[in-house]
C-alpha cells in the first residue's frame, strides 16, 4: 500500500513586509504557520494567496513560501505555480502545488475553455457605451503526478484553483470616500456582486470543462479538485464543479460526479473560515467516485481558527491564515 496525504491550503496572501504594511514580519508569521505546515505531513499540497519575491537581478520567485516549508517534510519539493508569459511567478496570489513526487506535465487555464465574459455595466459613471470584458484574475492550475515511482502511468490529476471571492467587483464612478470604500448607490453595490458572481462561475464552468475533458480522454482517470472556491457546499460554484446527477437529472453521468471528501467530517467541524461568528465550509476538496476506493479520511485543522470579521482581528494579531487547511487520506496498492 501507498498512503498519500494531499492538502489544500489558503495562505491567505503569504509574502515578505512591505514598506506600505511592515507588519506582520515574514518571520512572526512562519513562526505560527511552520506547525501548521509540519502538522500536513502532504505529500501533496495545493497552496492559494502565495506572493512572489524580487531580488536585484533575479526573476521573481516564490522565496516566503521556500523558507516557510524549509524544515518540513516538503523542504525542497518541486513548486508548481502559476506564471505570466515571463516564466517567473506572479507578484500576487500564486497558485502552488507542492510535493516530491514527479509532476509529469502541467498547465494553466484562463479562458482557454470558456470565453471570456462580456456585460454592459448598467450603473457605472460614466455608463458603458458597450459590453466590457469581464476580466478573470486568476488562472486554474492543473498538474499530473506519477504518484506511485514503481508503476510509471500511475497518474492523479490535481486541479488547484482559487475562485473570485464574494467581494464586489469595481463598477467604474461608483466607489466614494478617501479609500474608495464606500458605494454610492445600493444597486451599483449589487451590480459590482453580480459581476464578481459571474467571475466566480466562469472559473468555475472552466474547471467542469476541463474534468470533461479529461474524462473524455480517459474515463478512468483519477481526479482531485482543491482550493478556495469561496462558495459553501450548496453553492453553484461548487455543484457546477461536482455535477451532481440530481442537478443534471442524466445518470449516465454518475461516473463523472466528483464527491466532497468533507462530508466525512462531523457537521460541527466542518469549517474553514470563520466569518460575522459563523462557521464556513469554502475551502475543498472534491475527487473522482474511482477515488474514494481509496480514500481512508479527512481533518480540518480549525481548532484555533480567528474570526476574520471583527474590527480588532488585525494581521497584527494573526499573522497566520484566516483559512484552515484541510487534508484527505488515500492508500494506494
Amino acid at each position: 500500500m501507498t498512503p498519500i496525504r494531499i492538502a489544500t491550503f489558503n495562505l491567505e496572501n503569504f509574502d515578505e513586509p512591505t514598506p506600505e504594511v511592515p507588519r506582520p514580519l515574514l518571520k512572526e508569521r512562519i513562526a505560527l504557520m511552520k506547525p501548521q505546515i509540519t502538522r500536513l505531513r502532504a505529500d501533496i499540497a495545493c497552496f492559494q494567496e502565495v506572493h512572489g519575491q524580487e531580488r536585484p537581478g533575479q526573476p521573481r520567485d516564490l522565496l516566503a513560501l521556500k523558507e516557510l516549508l524549509a524544515g518540513t517534510n516538503l523542504d525542497g519539493a518541486s513548486l508548481t505555480s502559476t506564471k505570466p508569459a515571463n516564466d517567473a511567478v506572479f507578484d500576487l496570489r500564486n497558485l502552488v502545488i507542492a510535493t516530491h513526487m514527479p509532476v509529469i506535465k502541467r498547465q494553466q487555464l484562463k479562458n482557454d475553455l470558456v470565453n471570456e465574459p462580456r456585460y454592459q455595466r448598467l450603473t457605472a459613471d460614466p455608463p458603458d457605451a458597450a459590453p466590457v470584458a469581464i476580466g478573470i484574475e486568476r488562472p486554474i492550475l492543473h498538474a499530473q503526478i506519477d504518484i506511485d515511482h514503481a508503476a510509471p502511468g500511475r497518474l492523479l490529476h490535481v486541479i488547484n484553483l482559487h475562485l473570485k471571492s464574494k467581494i464586489p467587483s469595481d463598477i467604474p464612478g461608483r466607489l466614494i470616500g478617501p479609500r474608495h470604500d464606500i458605494w454610492s448607490s445600493a444597486d451599483s453595490w449589487a451590480e459590482g456582486s453580480f459581476l464578481s458572481s459571474m467571475k466566480r462561475m466562469s472559473q468555475a464552468l472552466e474547471v467542469r470543462r476541463l474534468i470533461d475533458q479529461i474524462l473524455d480522454d480517459d474515463p478512468d482517470a483519477r481526479i482531485i479538485v482543491a482550493g478556495d472556491f469561496n462558495a459553501e457546499p450548496e453553492e453553484v460554484p461548487v455543484l457546477a464543479i461536482c455535477g451532481n446527477v440530481e442537478d443534471t437529472n442524466n445518470g449516465d453521468l454518475a461516473t463523472r460526479v466528483l464527491v466532497p471528501i468533507e462530508h466525512t467530517i462531523p457537521s460541527e467541524a466542518r469549517y474553514t473560515l470563520f466569518h460575522h461568528g459563523r462557521g464556513q465550509m469554502i475551502d475543498h476538496m472534491l475527487v473522482t467516485r474511482n477515488l474514494l476506493a481509496h480514500y481512508r479520511g479527512s481533518e480540518i485543522h480549525n481548532e484555533i481558527l480567528h474570526d476574520d470579521s471583527i474590527a480588532f482581528a488585525t494581521d497584527i494579531k494573526y499573522p497566520e491564515s484566516d483559512h484552515a487547511p484541510v487534508v484527505a487520506s488515500f492508500d494506494f496498492d
